[in-house]
């Protein structure tokens, strides 16, 4: 069956073929070649994380102006989600997609060539703004999935961003050790180049049918957060989801490198592997979307974030227990983001592109918050703070998707006092000292 005319709009002045999929949407061999393009994309971004000390001391940089590295990567991110993202609902999307990844190998060359800290900033920041096209293939594949399987497509493709950002670290410290820092970025480079090439030829041609100008679409991109009450609600709730995992880890290197662990750099970064656990996440809450249950997966996401910070505050005198709760907390986590995009990508199919960065925008900035506040608790309350910080962020969540959704109130309130019940209990362990 061919694609409906909603779905694959003409392109302007011209009629190229667009290449057809199945009436279920794309095949299984494109969902994994764009979510190998998501890992690849957002992977950029997280590069440069675990050398800063060796970049620094080949570049002469101090320790402020390396930490300076990640701050330009985020504002770059920022700015693309802001600025890049809704351009998937004017421009032609194979075109916009290569277009970006073949300038993600250019700027990634750009930091392997850099002489200088002035130049790795400048390569950093065009890394990160354009490692927002990640978020562009992904309302990509929830337009070419159809409805029934949208939420497995989205779910596959999601896998392969926890994944990229997982494996970054892991593969930019093994190829420091074998040929250097800039090593990474040459590789990088040569696979994004690769990706372009690879992505042109697979990729059906699908033009977004937004007919604004550039500076109405950016516009437009805010009056969809206050036109859409279901948008608006799932940001405040993937925003405070996001906070809970940026203040776990934030934190966590405080915690497993001070006196009750004494984990050095490498230990530590080991503990980033459990994170594995959000891909499996992903590919679960896209299913469950597919069957209707994102209000379950909601409140079983809320739910399992409060109890997971029960877990990590044990688990500060426990090894076990603390890896229980990073990996209750990413499944969570991720549950609950699968479940938000399955909900705003059926509001307007015109324009995801829109919905996703106003969507990415506050998730983004909850991340941002969620940071900032965990080294503010950290230094004043310990690990045990960082804990109840978290436990409060994600019951604030429970009790946000709560107030919208009146008629299962009964339900919500039951299960926050289940939390809050398992809550106390821990702290009695914690305060006998069993």
């Amino acid at each position: 069956m061919a694609p409906s005319a909603a779905q694959q709009p003409p392109l302007h002045n011209a009629a190229p073929k667009v290449r057809p999929r199945t009436a279920d949407g794309p095949g299984r061999g494109t969902v994994l070649l764009m979510s190998a393009a998501v890992g690849l994309c957002v992977a950029a971004n997280y590069y440069a994380q675990p050398l800063l000390d060796t970049i620094a001391r080949d570049l002469g940089m101090t320790a402020t102006s390396a930490s300076l590295v990640v701050t330009v990567a985020q504002v770059g991110y920022a700015l693309g989600l802001v600025l890049l993202l809704p351009l998937g609902d004017l421009l032609e999307r194979r075109r916009l997609v290569c277009g970006l990844t073949l300038a993600t190998s250019i700027s990634l060359v750009l930091t392997a060539i850099a002489p200088n800290g002035a130049l790795l900033l400048v390569g950093t920041a065009l890394t990160g703004l354009l490692s927002v096209t990640a978020q562009i293939l992904v309302p990509f594949a929830a337009d070419l999935a159809s409805p029934r399987q949208r939420g497995r497509v989205v779910g596959t493709v999601m896998t392969g961003l926890v994944l990229g950002m997982l494996l970054a670290r892991t593969a930019s410290g093994a190829l420091a050790t074998t040929g250097g820092w800039r090593t990474i970025y040459w590789v990088a480079a040569l696979a994004m180049l690769v990706l372009t090439a690879v992505l042109h030829r697979a990729l059906p041609q699908f033009r977004g049918t937004a007919a604004s100008s550039y500076p109405e679409l950016i516009r437009s991109t805010a009056r969809l957060l206050v036109e859409e009450p279901v948008l608006r609600v799932r940001a405040v709730i993937g925003m405070l989801a996001f906070a809970c995992f940026s203040v776990l880890w934030t934190s966590l290197a405080f915690l497993l490198s001070g006196p009750g662990f004494g984990w050095s750099e490498d230990e530590i970064g080991l503990v980033g592997l459990f994170g594995a656990a959000g891909a499996v996440a992903a590919q679960l809450a896209g299913r469950l979307a597919d069957r209707g249950l994102t209000t379950h997966t909601t409140i079983v996401g809320a739910v399992a974030l409060i109890a997971s910070w029960g877990l990590l505050l044990l688990g500060a005198h426990h090894l076990v227990l603390l890896i229980a709760g990073i990996v209750l907390l990413d499944l969570a986590h991720q549950g609950v983001h699968i479940a938000n995009q399955s909900l705003i990508y059926a509001l307007r199919p015109e324009a995801r592109g829109r919905i996703t960065s106003a969507y990415m925008t506050c998730y983004f900035a909850g991340g941002a918050i969620g940071s900032a506040l965990a080294g503010a608790v950290h230094a004043r309350a310990g690990w045990g703070g960082v804990c109840v910080l978290g436990a409060v962020l994600a019951t604030g969540l429970l009790l946000v998707w709560a107030v919208t959704r009146r008629p299962e109130l009964r339900a919500v309130a039951s299960a926050v006092l289940m939390a809050a019940g398992l809550l106390a209990l821990i702290a009695a362990v914690v305060r006998l000292g069993i």
